[in-house]
């Protein structure tokens, strides 16, 4: 028989241990080692039992041992240490508290976030990114508001057939087993936002919060009682379901959050947020939901926007079209229109926000750059990979200016490290792991230390891959006696490399197999073996990944490489932590360039690990040729097979010839010098810039603060400034089909141009309807291409002189002719205004027609 309802009963605590239940729901414990050490003393054999989930270990733990617990004076001396430390963590003034001018609160909206395996809320990197910003941000004192929803299933669980296919299980999760509280009312009664749907529906959805660190974390749920079965399975799987179901989700994550953050700010007394971070495009809506608040205060839908893109950050992390959510028009209007529609919000402009090239699909990504005055990709080559993907949204302008710039990605060491790498940074280098200097000490730290730490974590990592394997195999339908020889399975003194990532083909899960021949030549090397340690999920619909995974375990299975090679199931948080930790080699072979970012070498990196990696996403701008290997890449190869087939044999080659030599070429004392030398560079070089902390030092700087200030100047003066600007943005956009640049003169230069002299530029611009002050007028100048065309070209405003009486302005300015080469130039105008962030923000230029005067010459 099933049970009809489940649900978590709560341990009752003594009242001198009350302090245990608020550790643990404050998720920082799965940052901090003290805490989970305290935990640990509970009971330590229920504690290894349950995984490490301290509501777990609190609902199960008996009373007679927290009887004897509450009589402990050395354990109520513990726990009131780690209480204050806490209490202290939670409000000491930390490095955001000493910078002026920054935001009160931002707002950060993810669908998924990586906190901790006990709250298994995420599918991959988007999440685990997502979780290291929160645990960063609270380190820093960073005052974000987290948003996203609560999956009753949370994403799969993975295990595998006889056959080595994936199988999907979706174990139900229970709110009251998990680290959360419910956001109420004074008077008790829980908090539910509502969103309409069409027909007359209405979706319910009840607010948990989950306490990261200093960061609260609110969680959409919709199984509610007020609901009907569809609408209470809205936020039944990460995911899941089909194209309607997602779009619920993501109107429940958008507009649902804007509407649960009102309340908890409200209930709380939590600064309002002043910047909205939209990560990814699955949150989009937010920003409708915005301008709904602000058009019911009685701004037009323009000057609703205007001040709603001021203090919005969006995020890509996708570097295909392929991976952005994109709905039927005719759903979105379903959802926004008819007898859903909003009085003040017409469906037509919502439709507008994410009209692409195909008319008929309606694109999360496009709208969330619409409503969002700063853009960034996730490394600097992704970057560039946007701003190739959605050029088309700021037509005329060149890629470089593209508005859509880089914050590479960043891990929350704490999170990550091994304890003992961590404790060794804290006795030799303090707060080494917290900030972005100091990290040429690790040359003052003994091979031997490093070394013999390496080992700890190599040895444990066997140990826990023995267990998952027997596990597994144990699902697969083996019996016990059939696998004696799982504890022969890997070794702590072998070369380990590591490969854990989603599946996807374009992460190239088989490349390693593309000749397996070579492969089992490197596994069973006599005298410098490799041994391999896999994982990874694909998606439950993607028949194509289920396929690689089936043929890597298919070869992992083979009698006489199944010692070296394993493929460890159901890729989760924890299993990440052991194998970034343990191996000594990461490898990254994804199709160049396909990866967005990847952190999950930052994370091997900062455990003494070595990169072995495609140039692409971080790795592609922090590889410096010594701190670690990049493979080659066949770029320009169109046919898919031969690029694999040689950029695999590039693969055995380092492998082979460079890094199972350097492992293996010890000293006289043991040591691998040429290794550590490795080891110890790549932590100096790397360690200071994968760090989350800077990340989230570089959104504040970069992004938040200028946001902050944008959005403050627009909503003061009850939106006055908002009201002028959108005015401004009207008449300039309606305007601009009069603005022509008609005449450029060129003086100063004879007919052999030489470096170090200067080019006199006049230019005649035709106004129409503006005035001087609503543009730029611009030099262009710089080196160029075989076509004529400027390659990266400097810009140089040119001044006003003077207007004519039939509104054709003058400008003039001197262009210095500081190389030699190929060299060119052209004048263009664009939009002028304080408020406007760069110049491709209204996608409006207007350049010549025809090329005026000197385009192009060679100077001497």
């Amino acid at each position: 028989m099933r049970a009809i309802r489940r649900f978590t009963v709560r341990t009752v605590l003594p009242a001198e241990l009350a302090a245990l239940g608020e550790l643990v729901h404050n998720l920082r414990w799965s940052w901090h080692p003290e805490t989970m050490d305290l935990f640990a003393e509970v009971d330590a054999a229920l504690w290894e039992q349950i995984g490490h989930d301290p509501v777990a270990l609190l609902g199960a733990v008996g009373h007679e041992r927290l009887a004897e617990l509450a009589a402990d004076r050395r354990f109520q001396r513990r726990l009131a240490d780690a209480a204050d430390d806490l209490r202290e963590y939670m409000t000491a003034p930390r490095w955001y508290q000493t910078l002026p001018d920054a935001a009160r609160a931002i707002a950060y909206f993810s669908p998924e976030y990586g906190i901790a395996a006990a709250l298994p809320q995420y599918s991959g990197g988007l999440g685990i990114l997502a979780g290291d910003h929160l645990k960063a941000a609270s380190d820093l004192g960073v005052p974000i508001l987290a948003v996203g929803l609560l999956y009753r299933h949370g994403y799969f669980t993975q295990s595998l057939s006889p056959e080595g296919w994936q199988l999907e299980h979706y174990p139900s999760l229970d709110a009251g087993g998990l680290p959360l509280s419910q956001l109420k009312e004074a008077d008790g009664t829980p908090v539910k936002v509502r969103v309409g749907l069409p027909a007359g529906r209405v979706l319910h959805a009840q607010v948990w919060v989950a306490q990261v660190g200093r960061v609260p974390l609110l969680l959409l749920d919709s199984d509610v009682a007020e609901n009907d079965s569809a609408a209470r399975d809205i936020t039944d799987r990460l995911y899941g379901g089909g194209t309607d179901h997602r779009l619920m989700q993501e109107l429940l994550l958008g507009v649902g959050g804007v509407r649960a953050i009102r309340a908890y700010c409200r209930i709380t007394g939590h600064p309002d947020p002043e910047v909205f971070h939209t990560n990814e495009g699955h949150a989009g809506f937010l920003g409708v939901e915005r301008i709904r608040e602000l058009t019911e205060a009685r701004l037009s839908f323009d000057e609703a926007l205007e001040a709603v893109r001021a203090g919005t950050v969006f995020t890509t992390h996708t570097p295909v079209p392929a991976g952005i959510d994109r709905f039927p028009v005719d759903m979105i209007a379903r959802h926004f229109g008819g007898d859903n529609a909003w009085p003040t919000v017409p469906v037509e402009r919502i439709l507008a926000l994410g009209a692409e090239a195909d008319p008929s699909r309606f694109n999360m990504a496009v709208m969330g750059m619409r409503l969002a005055q700063r853009v960034n990709g996730v490394s600097e080559l992704h970057g560039e990979v946007s701003r190739e993907m959605f050029k088309n949204l700021w037509p005329g302008f060149d890629l470089d200016e593209v508005p859509i710039g880089s914050i590479t990605n960043g891990v929350h060491a704490p999170t990550w490290v091994g304890r003992e790498f961590m404790e060794l940074a804290g006795r030799e280098l303090p707060s080494l792991l917290e900030r972005a200097r100091g990290w040429e000490g690790v040359q003052k730290i003994s091979d031997a230390e490093i070394w013999h730490i390496r080992g700890t974590l190599r040895r444990r990592l066997v140990e826990g891959a023995r267990e998952r394997l027997r596990a597994s195999w144990r699902d697969r339908g083996a019996s016990p006696a059939e696998l004696g020889w799982i504890d022969d399975v890997l070794d702590p003194e072998v070369l380990t490399i590591g490969f854990a990532r989603r599946v996807p083909s374009y992460k190239r899960l088989t490349l390693m197999l593309r000749d397996a021949e070579r492969l089992t030549e490197l596994l069973l090397h006599p005298d410098k073996p490799v041994q391999i340690v896999i994982a990874g999920k694909a998606h439950p619909a993607d028949e194509g990944g289920k396929k690689l995974i089936q043929q890597i375990v298919k070869f992992a299975d083979r009698p006489e490489v199944r010692h070296r090679i394993v493929f460890l199931p159901d890729y989760d948080m924890a299993l990440g932590q052991l194998l970034t930790q343990g191996c000594d080699v990461w490898l990254n072979n994804p199709l160049r360039p396909l990866e967005a970012s990847g952190t999950s070498g930052m994370k091997s990196a900062l455990n003494g690990g070595l990169n072995l990696s495609i140039r692409d996403g971080w790795w592609d701008e922090w590889y410096d040729g010594t701190n670690g290997w990049a493979i080659p890449t066949a770029d320009g190869v169109s046919d898919p097979d031969r690029r694999d087939e040689l950029e695999a044999a590039a693969l055995y080659d380092l492998i082979e010839h460079e890094v199972s030599d350097r492992f293996y070429d010890r000293a006289g004392d043991g040591l691998p010098r040429r290794w550590m030398e490795m080891v110890k560079h790549t932590l100096t070089s790397l360690g200071p810039k994968v760090l989350a902390g800077r990340m989230l030092r570089d959104y504040v700087v970069d992004l938040y603060t200028p946001a902050a200030r944008a959005a403050r100047e627009l909503s003061a003066d009850h939106h006055a400034p908002a009201r002028a600007f959108a005015a401004w943005r009207l008449k300039v956009t309606k305007g601009w089909p009069g603005v022509r640049v008609e005449h450029v003169e060129a003086s100063g230069v004879g007919d052999t141009p030489e470096v170090g002299a200067s080019l006199e530029l006049r230019a005649t611009v035709a106004l129409g309807d503006l005035e001087p002050g609503d543009v730029r007028v611009e030099a262009a100048y710089g080196r160029v291409g075989p076509h004529d065309e400027l390659l990266h070209p400097a810009y140089l405003a040119l001044s006003a002189d003077g207007v004519d009486d039939d509104g054709r302005a003058h400008y003039i300015g001197v262009v210095p002719l500081d190389r030699t080469g190929a060299f060119g130039y052209t004048v263009r105008v664009v939009p002028h205004h304080p408020l406007v962030a760069a110049s491709a923000e209204l996608g409006l230029v207007a350049v010549p027609e025809e090329p005026a005067g000197m385009t192009n010459g060679t100077l001497r």
